[in-house]
């Protein structure tokens, strides 16, 4: 598919979005993180879902292996790097460092409100 077709034809179909998983380390919810981070990555995973959801699919998950990455990007089934998903998103005049800083922004803020600060 062309980009300027993909771009055209939003909302993408769910098997053509760019997955996004992102693992969430129990430390950054305090010392007791491991009683909350389940909870806190359900929470996430409701209050993101919707954003870019045009052509973006969320997956916020404990990151209970520390040999995975903390992010990770796929489309149509297959691994992208960082690379190829930066090519992704810029059919959609995204940069994906800047996508990765609004992210962690966001899931700051989240973490913020989810711990009641």
């Amino acid at each position: 598919m062309e980009f300027s077709a993909i771009k055209n034809s939003l909302p993408l179909p769910d098997d053509n979005k760019l997955s996004v998983t992102y693992r969430v380390e129990s430390g950054c919810l305090g010392p007791d993180g491991t009683n909350h981070v389940d909870k806190f990555c359900d929470f996430a995973q409701k209050s993101i879902q919707s954003l870019d959801s045009d052509y973006i699919a969320w997956n916020i998950v404990p990151r209970s292996n520390k040999n995975l990455p903390e992010m990770q990007y796929s489309a149509i089934g297959k691994n992208m790097n960082h690379s190829q998903a930066d090519k992704y998103l810029a059919v959609f005049g995204k940069s994906l460092d800047e996508f990765e800083i609004h992210l962690s922004d966001k899931l700051a803020a989240l973490i913020n409100e989810y711990m009641g600060h």
